[in-house]
C-alpha cells in the first residue's frame, strides 16, 4: 500500500506531501490544476524514463519520495530528475539504479490510462489470470504440471550428462584399450623391477662369487684348515675340564665358535655349489629391467602407477560397456517423464479451454456496464513447442480486445484510447477478483467519454476494486468521486508572481461544495442540491470498501 507521496518542485507543484490510507482516494479539480502532474511522480516513482521538462520553472531539479507497504515491511523511494535529464535514485537511502527501482515498486503499483506499469498489458501475464479467474482446480492442474516438468527437466540433465560422459569416453576407448593391452603385453609383477634389481649384481658376478665362496669354505673346513686347529684347541681344554672354572669358560666359548665355523664352513659350500653362471638369464634380467624401464615412463613413475594406470583403463572401458545400457534405461526415463509432462499439460490446456467462455461472458458483462456494449474479448491460447514450455504451462496466453464488431481482434497493448484502456482494465480487475495481486491500483482517465448512468457503474466498480486493493482515481466526474473514501482537491493558485498546485482533502460542507463544482461548474445552491442528492444516494448503497480518515 503506498502509505506516503512527497513530490517538490515538479511541473506546478512546488511542495506537496500526500499521506494515504487504504479504501478509495479520489483527486479532482480543474482541467490543468496538477492531477495528471501526481500521477506523473508515483510513474517517476515506479521507474519510467525521466524529462527534463517536468522540472519545476525556477528550480534545478524535481523531487518524488514515496513510502510503500508491504506486509511488515516498508520500502522507501527516492527520483531525482536534474534540469539537464539527469535522474538518480535511491531504496532505502541507498543509491539504486532506476532499473532497480522499476524492478522493486513496479510490481506494487498499477497505472491505468497510459501504457506504461500495466500488468495486464504485459501478454506473459495473462495465463496467471485466467488461472486465477478459474480458482483451485487450475492451481491443482498447474502444480501436477510443474512437478511433471521438474521431473522431466531432472531426467533430460541427467540423460545429457550421461550422454556426454558417454561420449567422451568413447573418445578415449581406443587410448584406454592400448593403455591396456600395452602393459598387459609386458604382464608385470608388483615390485619386480626392485626384485630384479637386487639379484642383478648376484648374476653380473656369479664366478667371482663362487671362487670366493669355495676359498672361504676350503680355509674353514679343508685339509689342516681353522676347524682342525679349533679342534685340536677344543680337545686340550677338555683334559682340564673340571679344574679351573675360568678356563672352562674359555673352553665353552671356544666350542661354541667351533661349531658356527663348522655351519659357516657348510652354507659356503652350499652357496658356492648354488652360484651358476648364466650369460643368457644375465641378458634375461637386463632386456627385462628395459622393459619395464619403458613402461615406468610411459605410465610411471613407479611400477605400481603403471598397474594403477592399468586399472583405471580397464575400470573405465568396463564403465563404458556397462555406460550403453545405463544411457538407454536414462532415454527410457525420459521418455516416461515427458509423457507424463504432456499428459499434464494437456489436462492443464483443457482446464483452461474450458473457462474461457465463462470467463469472456463475466468480461463482456463488465465492459458493457461501463458503456463499452460494443466491444469484444478473446482468449488467444496457443501451444508452445515443448522447448519453450514455461513454469506457468505449455500455451502461450493472451487477451485479446476489439472496440466493436466490425474491428479486428488486437492486443490489449495496441488499445489506444487511455479512458477505453482504463475501463478495460476496470473491467478486468473485477472480473479477476483476487486474482489480480497488485496492492496499489491507479487509474486516469477512467471517465473519459462517459458520464450519467455509465459513470456511476465505473464509480460503483471502482468502489468494490478499493475492498482488495488501494485505488487511487483522478476524475472529473461527480458520478465518480462521490465513491471514494477521500476526495482531494487538486488547485492552482498564484502565489507571487508564480502559479502553484496544491492538494486538500475536502468533508463535509466542502466536498459537497466541490461535488456541486463538477456536476454544475460552482457551488449553485442547485448544485449543492444535487451534490446532497449524489452523496447520501450513494452513501446508501452501501459501502464494499473502507471507510476511514487519511492525513495530508
Amino acid at each position: 500500500m503506498l502509505e506516503e507521496l512527497r513530490v517538490r518542485d515538479l511541473a506546478l507543484i512546488e511542495d506537496i506531501r500526500l499521506e494515504f490510507g487504504p479504501g478509495m482516494t479520489v483527486l479532482t479539480g480543474e482541467t490543468g490544476a496538477g492531477k495528471t502532474a501526481l500521477v506523473g511522480a508515483l510513474k517517476l516513482l515506479v521507474g519510467e524514463r525521466a524529462d527534463s521538462t517536468l522540472v519545476r520553472a525556477g528550480a534545478s531539479e524535481a523531487l518524488v519520495e514515496g513510502r510503500i507497504r508491504d506486509g511488515d515491511a516498508e520500502v522507501v523511494a527516492k527520483r531525482r530528475v536534474s534540469l539537464d535529464g539527469r535522474s538518480r535514485a535511491w531504496l532505502d537511502g541507498e543509491m539504486a539504479t532506476v532499473g532497480a527501482l522499476a524492478a522493486r515498486l513496479g510490481p506494487f503499483v498499477d497505472l491505468h490510462g497510459q501504457h506504461e506499469h500495466q500488468s495486464l498489458l504485459i501478454p506473459g501475464r495473462h495465463v496467471s489470470y485466467l488461472d486465477g479467474y478459474i480458482g483451485a482446480e487450475a492451481v491443482d492442474h498447474l502444480d501436477a504440471y510443474r512437478r511433471a516438468r521438474s521431473a522431466w527437466a531432472e531426467a533430460v540433465a541427467a540423460l545429457a550428462a550421461r550422454e556426454a560422459a558417454l561420449a567422451e569416453a568413447e573418445d578415449r576407448a581406443d587410448y584406454l584399450r592400448f593403455v591396456v593391452s600395452d602393459i598387459d603385453s609386458c604382464a608385470p609383477l608388483p615390485d619386480e623391477d626392485d626384485e630384479l634389481e637386487r639379484r642383478l649384481p648376484a648374476m653380473q658376478h656369479a664366478e667371482r662369487l663362487a671362487h670366493s665362496a669355495n676359498e672361504a669354505y676350503a680355509a674353514l673346513r679343508g685339509e689342516g684348515a681353522a676347524s682342525d686347529c679349533a679342534a685340536r684347541a677344543a680337545g686340550a681344554l677338555a683334559r682340564v675340564a673340571g679344574v679351573d672354572p675360568e678356563l672352562d669358560t674359555l673352553a665353552a666359548r671356544l666350542d661354541e665358535a667351533l661349531r658356527a665355523v663348522e655351519d659357516i664352513g657348510l652354507e659356503l659350500r652350499e652357496y658356492g655349489e648354488s652360484v651358476e653362471f648364466d650369460p643368457s638369464a644375465l641378458d634375461a634380467a637386463h632386456s627385462r629391467l628395459s622393459v619395464l624401464a619403458t613402461l615406468k615412463k610411459k605410465y610411471g613413475p613407479a611400477l605400481g602407477d603403471v598397474l594403477s594406470t592399468r586399472a583405471d583403463a580397464r575400470a573405465a572401458l568396463d564403465a563404458l560397456d556397462a555406460g550403453g545400457a545405463g544411457t538407454v534405461a536414462a532415454r527410457d526415463l525420459c521418455l516416461r517423464a515427458e509423457t507424463e509432462m504432456r499428459a499434464a499439460a494437456e489436462a492443464l490446456g483443457q482446464l483452461r479451454a474450458r473457462a474461457v467462455p465463462q470467463f469472456l461472458s463475466h468480461l463482456h458483462e463488465a465492459v458493457a456496464d461501463l458503456a463499452m456494449n460494443a466491444a469484444r474479448f478473446d482468449v488467444d491460447i496457443s501451444m508452445a513447442p515443448v522447448e519453450e514450455w514455461t513454469e506457468d504451462g505449455p500455451q502461450r496466453v493472451e487477451f485479446m480486445f476489439a472496440p466493436g464488431p466490425d474491428q479486428p481482434f488486437k492486443s490489449l497493448a495496441r488499445i489506444a484510447s487511455g479512458g477505453e484502456l482504463s475501463r478495460v482494465m476496470l473491467a478486468l480487475k473485477g472480473v479477476l477478483g483476487r486474482a489480480d495481486r497488485v496492492p496499489v491500483l491507479v487509474f486516469d482517465e477512467v471517465d473519459a467519454g462517459i458520464g450519467g448512468a455509465t459513470a456511476l457503474a465505473v464509480g460503483r466498480r471502482l468502489r468494490e476494486l478499493s475492498s482488495r486493493h488501494q485505488v487511487l482515481v483522478v476524475t472529473h466526474l461527480a458520478q465518480v468521486a462521490v465513491y471514494a473514501d477521500v476526495q482531494v482537491v487538486v488547485s492552482k493558485s498564484l502565489v507571487g508572481d508564480k502559479t502553484a498546485t496544491t492538494a486538500t482533502v475536502v468533508r463535509g460542507d466542502a466536498r459537497v461544495a466541490e461535488v456541486a463544482r463538477m456536476i454544475a461548474g460552482a457551488d449553485t445552491e442547485a448544485g449543492l442540491a444535487h451534490a446532497r442528492e449524489l452523496i447520501s444516494s450513494v452513501s446508501g448503497e452501501g459501502h464494499a470498501g473502507v471507510i476511514r480518515e487519511s492525513i495530508w
